[in-house]
Parts: structure tokens; C-alpha cells; sequence
């Protein structure tokens, strides 16, 4: 993509935006600006970038990943047809020495000058589909209230243990865990309905669900992460985003650990294949035999499961890539064998 001239950084806060437009990395054609981070202040900075002669051939937006806080204005700046990069603050940490001051200002040149800097590896940021994101809420939601009721029942099964208790609390407990399970129940409801109202994802949905092991739950949060399969279709990616993808550490001949999956990522993802692979290899035939033999042979049951939540990951993108659905006791033909056949 063609670098453009100006790179305007974007420091988010939950009250206000700092802004700081660069021509160029040294920090040359420095203009500043401070609004609210509310429409309001999103029209002030329309009339700055006027101003200042900042178009969409000629300008482009930089600001960290801060959740919601940011999101009104990525959706303001692209609806006007000028460029987004979201990126993570832990990068754009790394790429700078530590400095003594640290305000709002410093933060916006410092993020327009990394901009400038990495332009070319910039993720463009582009509005997802209504879909996607009410299926991001409803999951977000589900999950909380999932860990709620778990923390309710184990507080009342503590509760009924007691010698002394009182009847109040264990029926308060009881209704907790009962609105929560209902809404649980229609959130589950609610994201059937939306993947059946959108064609794409339903067919999408309907060939991850097919893949033995695999829920509405998992497949859902599947086509969430990966906004629809649009970001990647490589499984050895989405492994490795997810943290289930083992990384070798070697330096010479005295540095040497056994390969291991990272320590972070998104648990829920990781928890929910982790399940997939127990269910396949306790009642799949070919995942059970899979399981089984590698058990023999010495393998560490926690890794054999690492691997099988790997090869359902594989199996994921390839019917998602061919639009296709699970064939139970497939075998594949190399093409040498046809030719020779």
C-alpha cells in the first residue's frame, strides 16, 4: 500500500483523544490537537483536519487497540473513507525507549511516529459485520455469566455443607443460579437465530459443526476470532494465536527446553478445544485409536490432547477453505498413487 504523507497518531481515553499529526518520523509538520472522545468532539476534530489540510489521499490514522474506548471513532474516521491501523500497545511499547515523561501529547507522537516508522506492517483496521459482533457480545456475556453460576453452586454446595445455616441464603443462591442459567440458555438461543439469519455464516457454521468433538459453542467462537475466516484460513496460525502450538527453545548446544505451547492467548478458545479433544478421543473411533497409540508409545496424555485440538484445528480450515462437510472414516488418495494406478 502506498505510504502516504502524513501519519496522525491517536492516544484514547475513556473522557478525551490526543492527537498528534507527523509528516515524517523525525517529527517534522507536528500539529496537535485534544479533543472529547464523544461526537462532539469528533466533529472539532473534522474542523482541525480541515485546517490543517489533512485528507484521505494524503493522511492516515494510527492508535492503539483500546477496546471500547476507541471504537466510535475507528467507526467515525472510516464512514469519511480515511485509513485505521489498530495496533497493540505492547508493540508500539516495544519500538520506542523507555522515557522518562509520559503524558497524552508524548503518547500521540510517539504512536504517529511509529506509524511512520512501520507503515508498511500496519493492520488496517475495517468495520466487522454486525453479525460478528453481536455474536462477540453474546459470547463475552456468556462467558461471565458461565463463571458466575459456577461460583454460585460451589458457594451454595459449600453453604449445604455447613452445620448451622439459614434458609434465605441457600434459596438467594438458588435463584441466582437459576436466572443465570436461563439467561445462558437464551443467549445460546439468540446466536442460533443470528447464524440462521446470515446465509454465509450459516453454511460457514454448518461445515465446523460437522467436524466430530465440535459444538455451536466452539464453532461460533471459532468464526468470532477469525472474523469469519477473512483474517486466515491457516491452521498453524490460528494454533499459534490460540497458544496450543509448540515453540521450540534451542540456543548452540547448552540452551535447550522441550518444545512447549506459550502460556497465553485466548483461554476460552484453548479450554473449549481442549474439551473437543476429550470428547473425540473418549468416542471418536479414529481420534480413540489416535489417542490410544500415542498413550503406548510414551507420549504425556495432556500433549497427545494438544495435538488431536491441533488436527481438529486443521480439519476446521480445510471445510471451511473447501465449503465442504466432515466425511467420517475418510482416506485420502496421494495424486503419485492415481497417476501410477
Amino acid at each position: 500500500m502506498k505510504k502516504t504523507e502524513y501519519v496522525v497518531g491517536v492516544d484514547i481515553g475513556a473522557e478525551s483523544i490526543s492527537i498528534a499529526a507527523l509528516k515524517g518520523p523525525d517529527g517534522a509538520g507536528l500539529a496537535e490537537l485534544s479533543v472529547t472522545n464523544d461526537p462532539e468532539g469528533f466533529e472539532g476534530l473534522k474542523g482541525w483536519l480541515t485546517k490543517q489540510r489533512l485528507t484521505i489521499e494524503n493522511a492516515a490514522f494510527c492508535l492503539e487497540a483500546t477496546g471500547v474506548y476507541g471504537e466510535a471513532l475507528c467507526y467515525y474516521l472510516c464512514s469519511r473513507g480515511f485509513r485505521v491501523a489498530v495496533e497493540p500497545p505492547l508493540k508500539v511499547k516495544r519500538a520506542f525507549q523507555q522515557s522518562a515523561h509520559k503524558n497524552d501529547t508524548v503518547d500521540a507522537r510517539q504512536i504517529a511516529e511509529y506509524g511512520h516508522r512501520f507503515f508498511d506492517e500496519l493492520s488496517w483496521w475495517t468495520p466487522p459485520a454486525a453479525v460478528l459482533e453481536q455474536m462477540r457480545v453474546l459470547l463475552t456475556a456468556r462467558e461471565q455469566f458461565t463463571g458466575q453460576k459456577i461460583a454460585n453452586v460451589n458457594a451454595l454446595k459449600a453453604l449445604e455443607r455447613k452445620t448451622i445455616t439459614t434458609r434465605i441464603a441457600i434459596q438467594a443462591y438458588e435463584q441466582a443460579i437459576a436466572r443465570l442459567t436461563q439467561n445462558i440458555k437464551e443467549i445460546d438461543q439468540e446466536i442460533k437465530r443470528l447464524v440462521k439469519q446470515d446465509d454465509s455464516f450459516n453454511r460457514m457454521i454448518t461445515a465446523i459443526t460437522s467436524t466430530p468433538g465440535i459444538g455451536m459453542l466452539l464453532a461460533a467462537n471459532l468464526v468470532v476470532m477469525t472474523s469469519g475466516f477473512a483474517r486466515t484460513r491457516n491452521h498453524k496460525k490460528i494454533a499459534s494465536y490460540t497458544g496450543i502450538s509448540p515453540i521450540e527453545h534451542s540456543s548452540g548446544t547448552s540452551v535447550y527446553r522441550r518444545p512447549r505451547s506459550r502460556r497465553y492467548g485466548p483461554s476460552r478458545m484453548r479450554k473449549l478445544l481442549y474439551l473437543a479433544a476429550m470428547s473425540v478421543s473418549t468416542h471418536d473411533p479414529t481420534f480413540r485409536r489416535y489417542y490410544l497409540r500415542k498413550v503406548a508409545e510414551g507420549k504425556p496424555k495432556r500433549l497427545v490432547l494438544n495435538n488431536i485440538s491441533n488436527k481438529l484445528l486443521k480439519v476446521v480450515c480445510a471445510l471451511v477453505r473447501s465449503e465442504s462437510t466432515y466425511i467420517h472414516n475418510h482416506r485420502s488418495v496421494q495424486p503419485f498413487l492415481l497417476k501410477t494406478a
